[in-house]
């Protein structure tokens, strides 16, 4: 048999005329790839395969629908060009790009194809609020982990409606994309020896939407055993812009606007919603309140995310977060890390600046979190919003005068206290639990550069990843002997060794775990990494008192 599939190979590369001498040749169970041996821009060499397929195309009939297993290849792929990205629209930058549908592709990077022993994996999931991004290295360079010596995946999931539309049946009950996201951890169970990767080392790391994906597949049934570890970056499932509003009277709304015959028979709005040009999709806001015209904001409220499906025997998630969550029936068994970063909302300074401000002092509700708005009486949620704007603003306005006020609100109310929310639950029924908050700042703090110019220099969401990936688009020099790449160790030697052996600890920091009772955390700044106790615990308490007194849970 040895010889025969030698024979094969050989066969093979003479007709892909690529040479059996190829060191990047690599057998995956879909067929035979080559990749690439690229120099870092550290001057290390690794390997690179890049526009992997690790599902069928999501097209024609399969659109909107769970994904299938990819099919195998004839001859040799050649792996050294990313797949295309997923059709999107990107509202920080007003770009829509139509990518392709078939777009459901990984990249593997290693800094080795035969290590002495098995090495650990990082999956990464991007952020983009479910609505934009790849995992391709204009953003996600894998440069700085390989050194660190992590087998490093980047993927692509679908976005949008294409990725989360649910029509609440068994044809399209919801979470495509996170299904994809579990598709491509199965692939890496089954392919990732290939690459020197150790399969039972698995950490999933995430940003924002890709962070709250992270503890999502925490909670699934479905991603039960493909992976052993998880970092959660300025995600959890309870942020506000990963709550929508009766996502199947949204399909139905999405189809009407679009020109549907019939929105009221499922199997009907499918076949038409499966034959539309999805290029027509992203410019449709299926608003089902009027007064979503209005908290249909960044940050806020969003129309297609992750929803509780109905049980149609191939669920992602059935249950409410916070019944999982006090039953204890998650992946328990998973070793945790979770953060933010100082100044999450400087992200969107400018908009609150232009136009947002505006709209939160004219309709208070908007300091609501859309949890309570959803579930509450206007009474409650106007009696909550008045809570809101004393605590953070006291008797100052809510003007662009006090912009720092409404960015120190924001922070907190879009992310913060969420994390604080998903750690406390999960430190007293899973395993380790570490907390941190990331408040680097340089000129590689690209989003949080926004708000210099109104007297804020602190770290902004997605300005961690400048530190983790190496963001070939942005072409920087990288100095080894500057501050920022004194940074860039700190964090990725803590990852790497959280991912290595469920600790983040490094020779200059021991990191204390966390607990809900005495809630240890790192802060990563510039000149020092510091231990405290309690992040942000004012803000927590607060909101704590908050979502008790609408008796929403908490």
């Amino acid at each position: 048999m040895k010889l025969v599939s030698c024979l094969g190979i050989l066969v093979l590369c003479a007709i892909q005329t690529i040479s059996c001498d190829d060191a990047t040749l690599v057998q995956v169970q879909q067929g035979q790839l080559t990749g690439e041996i690229l120099t870092s821009v550290l001057g290390e060499t690794y390997y690179s395969y890049k526009g992997i397929p690790y599902a069928k195309p999501p097209v024609n009939e399969l659109r909107f629908r769970d994904p299938q297993d990819p099919e195998p290849w004839d001859g040799v792929l050649a792996a050294t060009a990313h797949g295309s990205v997923c059709p999107q629209f990107n509202p920080l930058t007003a770009i829509y790009t139509s990518g392709s549908e078939d777009c459901l592709f990984l990249n593997v990077y290693t800094p080795t194809l035969n290590p002495d022993e098995p090495l650990p994996v990082v999956v990464f999931i991007h952020g983009g609020a479910y609505i934009f991004g790849s995992g391709n290295s204009g953003d996600y360079g894998p440069d700085y982990l390989v050194k660190q010596r992590v087998v490093t995946v980047t993927i692509n999931y679908r976005l949008g409606a294409l990725g989360f539309l649910s029509l609440g049946d068994e044809n399209v009950p919801g979470n495509a994309a996170l299904k994809d996201q579990v598709m491509a951890l199965k692939w890496v169970q089954k392919n990732i020896r290939q690459f020197g990767g150790d399969p039972n080392s698995v950490t999933i790391y995430g940003d924002t939407a890709g962070g709250a994906s992270v503890t999502l597949h925490m909670l699934s049934p479905m991603s039960k055993g493909l992976f052993h570890k998880a970092i959660a970056m300025s995600g959890s499932p309870t942020c506000d812009y990963g709550i929508t509003y009766k996502p199947q009277e949204k399909a139905k709304i999405f189809g009407k606007l679009l020109g549907a015959p019939d929105t009221e028979n499922t199997t009907a709005l499918l076949a038409f919603l499966q034959s539309a040009d999805y290029d027509t999709f992203y410019p449709i806001t299926p608003t089902v309140l009027a007064s979503e015209e209005i908290t249909d904001v960044l940050f806020k409220m969003e129309h297609f995310t992750p929803v509780i499906e109905k049980n149609t025997g191939n669920n992602f998630l059935t249950e409410d977060y916070f019944n999982l969550l006090r039953s204890g029936k998650v992946n328990k068994e998973v070793d945790f890390m979770i953060g933010y970063s100082s100044k999450e909302a400087i992200l969107l300074i400018d908009v609150y600046n232009a136009s947002y401000i505006s709209q939160y002092d004219r309709y208070r509700e908007l300091f609501t979190p859309s949890e309570i708005l959803i579930k509450s009486t206007p009474d409650t949620n106007l009696q909550v919003a008045n809570a809101v704007k004393n605590f953070y603003f006291g008797d100052n306005t809510v003007s662009t005068d006090n912009l720092d006020l409404f960015v120190s609100y924001s922070s907190n109310a879009s992310i913060g206290y969420h994390a604080q929310r998903f750690a406390n639950k999960w430190a007293n029924i899973g395993k380790k639990t570490y907390f941190f908050k990331f408040n680097f700042f340089t000129e590689w703090n690209v989003f949080g550069q926004q708000g210099v110019k109104y007297g804020l220099q602190e770290a902004s969401h997605f300005d961690m990843p400048f530190y983790v990936f190496y963001p070939n688009d942005q072409n920087w020099t990288v100095d080894t002997s500057s501050q920022q790449y004194a940074l860039v160790q700190k964090i990725t030697t803590a990852i790497a060794n959280f991912a290595k052996n469920s600790d983040p600890s490094t020779d200059t920091i021991t990191w204390p775990a966390y607990t809900s009772s005495e809630k240890a955390y790192v802060t990563f700044e510039n000149d020092d990494v510091t231990v405290g106790y309690g992040p942000d615990d004012q803000d927590y308490i607060f909101w704590k008192d908050t979502y008790e007194k609408a008796g929403v849970n908490f």
